[in-house]
């Protein structure tokens, strides 16, 4: 039997690669003639670039950046030929700031930038930004500033860092410096950069932001769309096209340097050759750390589990817990889904233990679903 394996990360855990990792041990248990193929997979968030260098003929090159506090962090480039992948959460990850010192006002995508200019400075004439999981809400001004185009007042000044700040933006210092570079976001959040569904109050309280903050940043949000609506290849009215909410309104940037938005979970696809795994298999596991009504919108499972129904293939979903209705998780081509909070009678033990939580689990489906 052929078992594809494909799923996210489980957040806080195991990287999506661990995940398929411990799934296979788990199914070879009791199934140890079946054919294992595993495709760890990622929309763009945390693990983006690690999902990519597994599969892609390229080289990884270290990149000393910041965190979203300004700290040093480790960032990576993926480098294949002329285009350069990179990792918003490397750099703004809400992982890399515990949450008693989360400050989603002040809270800046510099890091990003810095990435970004690497990739440039060594030749990519493409650069795909993996959007998702950030802690950021400053509209991509701080990654504008590490590409030299800062955010001013109406005196000229510097702006500080964060979305907070941009309440007294009134243009950008200088030009970005991007050498005729086409970006491209990889993201499947489609909400605006402001508004009722939009990157502030949308996101913003899962940084950390209280009802002020959200107010604040999204009338800030506001007023950075329209110094970004003066670059010359910023589209009109960028705050209300989808996917300039992504990343804390990192989309909106990418969009007002005359990049484009594009499904991260189908770019993974296409450049892993997740279909071509698909027509070979008998059965499909994915999952993720939260399995739940959001994963059955644009993330990973859903794609997942989406391309499985349309091919008549069973899908099974792992997840460190699983509140997703049963009738809508069907509706969307789940035919089962597990839970490490279920397996292991608490959330305490799923988190401490998730591998072995997934190894049980893949073992039992193994003897269910194996000929």
């Amino acid at each position: 039997m052929r078992v594809l394996i494909c799923p996210d990360k489980f957040a806080g855990t195991l990287s999506a690669t661990e995940v398929a990792a411990a799934v296979a041990e788990g199914w070879r248990e009791a199934a140890p003639a079946d054919e294992m193929v595993a495709r760890p997979l990622s929309d763009g968030g945390p693990g983006f670039v690690d999902v990519l260098a597994e599969a892609l003929p390229g080289r990884v090159v270290p990149v000393e950046t910041v965190d979203p506090l300004g700290r040093p962090a480790a960032g990576s480039v993926l480098v294949v030929g002329d285009t350069a992948y990179v990792e918003s959460a490397q750099a703004c990850g809400l992982h890399l700031v515990d949450p008693a010192e989360r400050d989603v006002r002040r809270a800046t995508s510099y890091g990003l930038g810095t990435l970004i200019a690497h990739a440039v400075e060594n030749g990519a004439r493409t650069v795909v930004v993996g959007l998702g999981g950030s802690a950021t809400n400053d509209g991509g001004a701080g990654m504008l500033a590490a590409l030299g185009a800062p955010p001013v007042d109406e005196s000229g000044y510097a702006l500080p860092y964060g979305g907070a700040a941009l309440v007294a933006v009134a243009g950008l210092g200088d030009t970005p410096r991007l050498r005729d570079v086409e970006l491209v976001a990889a993201t499947d959040v489609d909400n605006p950069l402001t508004g009722l569904h939009g990157a502030s109050n949308v996101y913003g309280p899962q940084k950390g932001a209280t009802r002020e903050d959200i107010m604040l940043l999204d009338s800030a949000l506001e007023r950075w769309a329209g110094v970004l609506e003066a670059l010359p290849t910023c589209p009109s009215a960028v705050a209300n096209v989808p996917g300039a909410g992504a990343a804390g309104g990192l989309g909106a940037a990418i969009l007002a340097l005359g990049g484009r938005c594009e499904s991260g979970i189908a770019l993974v696809n296409r450049l892993i050759g997740l279909d071509a795994a698909f027509d070979a298999a008998d059965v499909v596991i994915t999952g993720e750390g939260s399995f739940d009504f959001q994963s059955l919108r644009g993330k990973v499972v859903a794609g997942v589990a989406g391309t499985a129904r349309d091919r008549g293939l069973p899908c099974l979903v792992v997840a460190g817990q699983v509140s997703a209705g049963r009738r809508e998780a069907a509706a969307a081509g789940v035919t089962e889904s597990w839970s490490l909070t279920e397996h292991f009678g608490s959330k305490e033990e799923a988190m401490a233990r998730p591998a072995d939580g997934l190894r049980e689990i893949a073992t039992r489906l193994a003897r269910q679903w194996s000929r």
